[in-house]
C-alpha cells in the first residue's frame, strides 16, 4: 500500500521483567507455543508494508534471540539494548537504514497487536508524522495532591497509551537527541516527540492490545482431557461383593487380586488415561503381594495423587455398572459418596448408574459384572515456563 515509503519497526524486547518474577525475561515466556517477543515480531513480519525489523534485546539473550528469529524465518537485525527503555530504543534508532522514512516502535510485551492496528498506525503516521494509539480509561481516576489528599480526574479526557507508536524517522531521532542533550528521560517515545515541540496525534488502540507486565496480565487457558475406562470381573463364591467402595449383600463376590471392585477399577483407568499416565496394571501390578486383597478405594486415592501431580483436577466422572444382578440403585448414593471422598471432590462431579444387557452375553448370563467410565480432567495453563 505504501511502497513509495520505507517503513521500519523497532521491537523493544530488552527488559528483564522483574515484576513478573519468573526467572526469565517475560518476553521469552511462551504464548501459543512460542516466545512472546517472537509472536509479536511475527505480526509485523506478516505486514507487507514493513521493510525492516529491528529487535532490541538484552545482552544475556542476544544469541538466543538471534537463534529463535532465524529458526522462524524472520529476517531481523538484533541489537543489544541499554539500561533504560529509552536507551534501548535509541540503540535501535541508530541501526535504522539511512533511507528509512518512518519507524514504528512497539513493545514485545504487547503480543496481541493486530494487523488492523498496525495498518492504521502506518496510514496515520504517513499523514501526520507522529502518532500514538490509545484507549479510553475505563476506571475512575484519582490524582494524589498535597498532604495525602486526592481529587477525581475527568475520566472522559483520560486515555491509556499503547504501542505501536509511529514517527517520521528524522523527527523521532532529533527528539531523542534533544532528550539526551537535556538529560531527560521519558516514559515513552511520544513524550520525547512532544517535548521536542511536535504534535502527537492519537488514534484508537484496542483493549485486546494489552501489555503483559505482571502475572495478572497473563492469559489463562483451560486444558481439558477426556479418559475412558473399562473393566470386567467374573463372579466368585466366598468373596465379598465390592462396588464403588460399598459392600453389597449378594451371594457372590468378584474374582481379583485386590478386592476386585470393578467400578473403581474402571474409574481409575479412565483417570490415568486422561492424565496420560498409563493404566492400573502398570501402577498396581496383580503379581505384587502388597496389593493382594487391598481396598480399591485406597488405590483410587493414589490415582488421585498421580493426577494431581500432573496439575489436573477432576472435572466429572460418569460411570455405568453393567450387571443383571444385583441392582445397584439402593446403593448408588453411597457409592457416589465413597468415590468422591476418595478423590477429594464434590459428589456432584460423580455420576454412577446401572444397566443390564437384557440377559445377553457375559453379564447377561450372570457370570460377572462389567463397568465403563468416562471422565474429564482440567488444568489451568498459563505458560510452560511458569508451570500450571
Amino acid at each position: 500500500m505504501h511502497k513509495n515509503k520505507k517503513i521500519a519497526v523497532i521491537i523493544a524486547a530488552a527488559g528483564i521483567g522483574s515484576r513478573m518474577n519468573t526467572g526469565v525475561p517475560k518476553q521469552y515466556l511462551n504464548i501459543d507455543g512460542k516466545p512472546m517477543f517472537l509472536k509479536t515480531t511475527e505480526m509485523f513480519r506478516e505486514n507487507s508494508d514493513i521493510d525492516d525489523i529491528i529487535v532490541v534485546t538484552n545482552s544475556d539473550y542476544h544469541k538466543e534471540c538471534e537463534t529463535l528469529l532465524k529458526a522462524s524465518g524472520i529476517n531481523a537485525a538484533v541489537v543489544v539494548g541499554g539500561k533504560e527503555r529509552q536507551d534501548s530504543i535509541y540503540e535501535g534508532l541508530k541501526q535504522l537504514p539511512e533511507d528509512t522514512d518512518y519507524v514504528l516502535i512497539h513493545d514485545a510485551a504487547r503480543p496481541f497487536v493486530t494487523q488492523a492496528l498496525i495498518q492504521e498506525t502506518i496510514a496515520s503516521v504517513i499523514e501526520k508524522k507522529a502518532v500514538v494509539c490509545a484507549v479510553p480509561v475505563k476506571d475512575t481516576i484519582r490524582m494524589k495532591t498535597e498532604q495525602e489528599k486526592s481529587e477525581t480526574m475527568d475520566r472522559s479526557l483520560m486515555y491509556a497509551v499503547q504501542t505501536p507508536q509511529a514517527f517520521e524517522k528524522k523527527l523521532i531521532v532529533e527528539a531523542y537527541e534533544k532528550a539526551y542533550r537535556d538529560g531527560f528521560y521519558g516514559t515513552d517515545d511520544a513524550t520525547l516527540a512532544e517535548r521536542a515541540g511536535h504534535t502527537v496525534h492519537m488514534i484508537d488502540g484496542s483493549y485486546d492490545n494489552i501489555k503483559i507486565t505482571t502475572r495478572g496480565d497473563l492469559p489463562v487457558n483451560q486444558e481439558m482431557r477426556i479418559g475412558t475406562g473399562f473393566d470386567v470381573h467374573a463372579f466368585e463364591t466366598g468373596r465379598k461383593l465390592m462396588l464403588g467402595g460399598v459392600e453389597i449383600p449378594f451371594e457372590k463376590g468378584l474374582s481379583g487380586h485386590s478386592d476386585a471392585d470393578v467400578l473403581i477399577h474402571a474409574i481409575m483407568d479412565a483417570l490415568l488415561g486422561a492424565a496420560g499416565c498409563g493404566d492400573i496394571g502398570q501402577h498396581f501390578p496383580d503379581n505384587e503381594q502388597k496389593y493382594k486383597g487391598i481396598a480399591s478405594l485406597l488405590l483410587l486415592e493414589k490415582v488421585a495423587e498421580i493426577v494431581a501431580s500432573k496439575g489436573y483436577e477432576v472435572g466429572n466422572i460418569d460411570a455405568v455398572v453393567i450387571a443383571e444382578r444385583p441392582k445397584i440403585a439402593p446403593y448408588r448414593n453411597e457409592m457416589i459418596k465413597m468415590t468422591a471422598n476418595a478423590l477429594g471432590i464434590s459428589e456432584d462431579k460423580v455420576n454412577i448408574k446401572g444397566t443390564t444387557t437384557e440377559k445377553l452375553g457375559f453379564t447377561g448370563r450372570e457370570e460377572g459384572i462389567a463397568a465403563q467410565t468416562v471422565c474429564t480432567l482440567v488444568r489451568q495453563v498459563i505458560f510452560p515456563h511458569l508451570g500450571t
